[in-house]
């Protein structure tokens, strides 16, 4: 499985979990606090800043209703198209955005609605495009978006395996071959023992791409379990404030949480090392001290035919270990051997056999 590059990051087996925060809508329309989550995602920790780019009347009709989440998130009295019409920033508020992100170092990313979403993201060369659940069977949209020459991460949301197999066809058909596919469960938020970390597995096998997870738990945990699990990506909503009015707030975790979760996820890294079992440095300090050798048993007077009576394993390990055993049995002893003594080779009678 070959790596893609977002950023000037590598991602895939072997390399950092490239770790998005999502900030969505979670400016709440407002230029400033979107500024204020760009510099807040440096500081906890994370490789890129995700927003929406989207106009509302090419998502929505103006009478659609809102999903249940939103329902308990967003005033009762407001539709789903004035509530995105309150959350939406315009392509300058993202002009500006980009040279925020630039300026404090970190990856610029957004989600696109539409093709007049791309074209003016490329404009603003974005290293890569986001595809939302939502959007995995818009064949156009994967089309138009595959013939950029970015790469593509595709959130997997809602869709079974057929449906993700045929979204990967519509990108490598636009010519789009590198991919990041991840794993979501679109609910905001969703219980712990919804968050099926074993789909990433699947994904992984079934087509041979880089695969992570888009998180909607509230969890700081989950995260790095999906890191050691093989995620090469973790995207997870970030708020300045979870108790802020809007639809996804109370799904995503402030700056603290998210500190803490790239701590986390860092953590898990260091812990993973290679695949390779073979003793570290520090184990084979502890070798000769915690494993065990050959000793005499009891006394054992010189011409004894040795037994493996004879013997049994003692700390320390600096001698020689059970594997050495058949070297002694039946061999003659040339000295007297004593309780505890470390078995060595020079206890037997050479060429035993002429003096039988």
């Amino acid at each position: 499985m070959r790596p893609i590059e977002i950023g000037r990051r590598k991602i895939g087996p072997g390399y950092p979990c490239f770790i998005i925060a999502e900030a969505g809508v979670n400016h709440n329309g407002k230029l400033d606090v979107a500024k204020e989550l760009v510099v807040e995602a440096v500081r906890a920790g994370a490789d890129a800043i995700k927003f929406q780019t989207f106009s509302p009347s090419s998502v929505i009709t103006r009478d659609a209703p809102k999903a249940s989440y939103q329902q308990k998130t967003t005033p009762a009295d407001e539709s789903q198209f004035d509530m995105l019409q309150r959350l939406s920033l315009s392509y300058d508020d993202f002009r500006d955005l980009k040279s925020v992100a630039d300026k404090v170092g970190i990856v610029f990313l957004s989600t696109p609605c539409a093709t007049e979403d791309i074209d003016f993201l490329m404009r603003l060369q974005v290293p890569a495009l986001k595809i939302a659940s939502m959007d995995i069977v818009n064949y156009p949209l994967l089309d138009y978006a595959g013939r950029q020459g970015v790469p593509i991460i595709l959130s997997c949301g809602m869709a079974d395996l057929g449906e993700v197999e045929k979204a990967l066809h519509a990108l490598r058909r636009a010519g789009c071959f590198e991919i990041v596919l991840l794993h979501c469960v679109t609910n905001y938020p969703i219980r712990n023992d919804e968050a099926n970390l074993r789909v990433m597995d699947t994904l992984s096998q079934a087509f041979q791409v880089p695969v992570g997870f888009s998180d909607h738990t509230t969890s700081t945990v989950i995260p790095a379990a999906a890191v050691a699990r093989g995620a090469c990506v973790i995207e997870k909503h970030f708020t300045l404030d979870r108790g802020l009015s809007g639809p996804d707030h109370a799904a995503s975790l402030d700056k603290k949480g998210f500190f803490e979760m790239v701590s986390h996820i860092r953590e898990v890294e260091s812990a993973l090392g290679d695949p390779v079992r073979r003793p570290l440095d520090v184990e084979l300090a502890n070798r000769a001290a915690m494993r065990r050798s050959l000793v005499a048993a009891g006394d054992i007077p010189p011409g004894t035919v040795l037994e493996t009576r004879h013997f049994t394993l003692k700390r320390p390990g600096t001698g020689l270990g059970a594997e050495y055993i058949s070297l002694f049995v039946g061999r003659k002893t040339q000295r007297p051997v004593r309780k505890d003594q470390l078995i060595t080779l020079d206890i037997l009678l050479p060429n035993t056999a002429e003096h039988e």
